[in-house]
């Protein structure tokens, strides 16, 4: 079933002790970490298409070569691709930019000024995870258009659904509950049940090879490059 934040609140406290710890001080105080460690491990390990943006809301400046991302949908993680939108009579034009390193760009376009007019950046390289470098350097302000992942709102009171939760609750609460089990003090050898954070970890591994699964068929990366669920392998013939 897909939680709300209360309800999930709820549902974790009765998977740790019963629904008395869901008002315990200390649990309420573990909670923030508890689902910023279960989302931090799902976004990673997934690498959900859910999480991929395109922000059109950044331009470039004229006659400077550097570019910071834009966080209008929220900060990015990865960036994927970058387009800069070039105005062609009444229509805008798309043109890809093409990754390259800095020192590339640095030995070819030096300068900060545009090199002539006009003047549309055809590379970029990155200077730190949110900085990056044009080359050519713009003659104009053009329009650019990022695309990556970012990390979604967590899950908290002010905001009570994520995709986690609406679409991959199973995961999200398995994922849970293995940090939990340090708020149970039960994450090694000298805890009560040694095993508990160790057997949510092997059923988080469960659930997270079967979400993988799905993740690849929406991006037609499953078998044979298709959206297709993967067949398994056949039974070896008998000698």
């Amino acid at each position: 079933m897909s939680y709300n934040y209360s309800q999930f609140v709820s549902q974790l406290a009765n998977m740790i002790g019963g629904a008395p710890i869901a008002t315990d001080p200390g649990y309420i105080a573990a909670l923030p970490n508890i689902i910023d460690d279960a989302e931090q491990r799902c976004y990673r390990e997934l690498d959900l298409l859910s999480t991929i943006v395109r922000d059109q809301s950044a331009t470039l400046s004229a006659n400077n070569r550097g570019f910071t991302l834009p966080q209008s949908l929220g900060r990015f993680v990865v960036t994927e691709s970058m387009n800069v939108f070039t105005p062609v009579g009444f229509t805008i034009n798309r043109k890809q930019l093409v990754p390259a390193s800095r020192e590339f760009l640095d030995a070819v376009w030096p300068n900060e000024a545009a090199p002539g007019t006009p003047s549309v950046p055809q590379y970029y390289a990155p200077i730190t995870d949110q900085q990056f470098i044009m080359g050519p350097s713009p003659d104009a302000n053009y329009t650019m258009e990022v695309v990556g992942t970012i990390r979604p709102t967590p899950l908290s009171a002010t905001n009570t659904t994520t995709y986690l939760t609406l679409y991959l609750p199973d995961l999200f609460l398995a994922a849970s509950l293995v940090f939990a089990a340090g708020y149970q003090q039960n994450f090694s050898t000298m805890g009560d049940n040694p095993m508990q954070a160790m057997t949510w970890e092997a059923h988080f591994g469960k659930l997270l090879a079967s979400a993988n699964i799905e993740e690849q068929r929406k991006r037609y990366a499953s078998q044979a490059w298709t959206a297709k669920q993967p067949a398994p392998l056949a039974t070896p013939p008998r000698n």
